[in-house]
């Protein structure tokens, strides 16, 4: 995961990841990690109450249970904050987080600390806690910290988020006026997102091709598994389904990382067949993007 630097007295940085063995597969999720670097406050509590993206059918909420968290302790630490959301096909144009509330604790120059909060019974303050002064957060309980990036993205089939990257250059900094109040205004410098793709893998058995028998049993493409490969060379495999009886077998993977990868098949055992194209075959798969990839059976002989 990427690690943010510095940019004012404390950064919030964001990063949204799918944690799955091959970045694919029917378990994968979306996750939202928090992560942080220290700045000069002794503590800086948030409580952020939904997530959400905004797109051209409105709202899409991936989370709206609560999570604090003390960003400062983030910055050797992940905290989770959307798990296992999946993102339906669409446009979307920005992703939110509402921030319910906060709190500061800042050293003073005498070595003393005081308490800056949202309000005096924000349920994230610490037992006992006497609250100093007030935390403004224009409009972050509303609606919402607001993420956005260049362009709509669009979602073709059944996606999730994959990766956001962005920095937010401010956090907390004393009002203007000698008021003693602190304000909240993150600024989002940059912004990207990148969603997962999927790909469908298809196989039929060409004119003329005829599957062979082994040990009596006559063998069919249900009998074989469709393979993908990273380009670290974990291999997942699925079984080919004809759902629609039309002769063609399918796979379909989701949820996968975008980048290179490799299709291959895995026929039963004693079975030897060539393809068209052949494999393995390269593909890219795309963010955002539900491609498909046909072959043919051109042979199959049991050894």
């Amino acid at each position: 995961m990427k690690r943010f630097q510095l940019l004012a007295s404390c950064v919030l940085a964001l990063a949204l990841c799918v944690v799955a063995p091959l970045g694919c597969g029917s378990q994968g999720g979306v996750t939202i990690k928090l992560t942080d670097a220290p700045g000069d406050f002794k503590t800086a509590v948030v409580t952020i109450s939904e997530v959400y993206l905004q797109g051209e059918g409105g709202r899409f909420t991936l989370s709206s249970e609560p999570t604090t968290t003390n960003l400062l302790s983030l910055a050797n630490d992940t905290a989770d904050i959307v798990k296992d959301a999946v993102v339906p096909a669409g446009s979307y144009s920005e992703l939110r987080f509402v921030i319910s509330g906060a709190y500061i604790e800042v050293e003073e120059a005498d070595g003393s600390t005081r308490i800056y909060a949202t309000s005096n019974d924000y349920a994230g303050l610490p037992e006992s806690a006497q609250v100093d002064g007030s935390l403004q957060m224009p409009s972050l309980a509303q609606s919402g910290l607001k993420v956005k990036w260049e362009g709509d993205v669009v979602v073709t089939g059944e996606q999730q988020v994959l990766l956001v990257d962005f920095d937010v250059a401010q956090s907390f900094g004393r009002q203007a006026g000698g008021s003693g109040q602190w304000v909240m205004e993150p600024v989002i410098k940059g912004a990207d997102i990148t969603f997962s793709g999927s790909v469908r893998v298809t196989l039929r058995a060409g004119d003329g091709v005829s599957l062979p028998v082994v040990n009596g049993t006559p063998v069919t493409l249900g009998d074989f598994k469709a393979a993908l490969i990273n380009d670290g060379g974990s291999r997942e495999e699925l079984a080919l389904t004809d759902a629609d009886g039309d002769g063609v077998f399918e796979a379909h993977f989701k949820f996968l990382i975008p980048g290179a990868f490799q299709v291959d098949f895995t026929a039963p055992d004693s079975v030897n067949f060539s393809t068209n194209p052949g494999v393995p075959a390269a593909i890219t798969i795309d963010s955002g993007k539900d491609s498909t990839k046909d072959f043919i059976l051109t042979s199959a002989s049991a050894l």
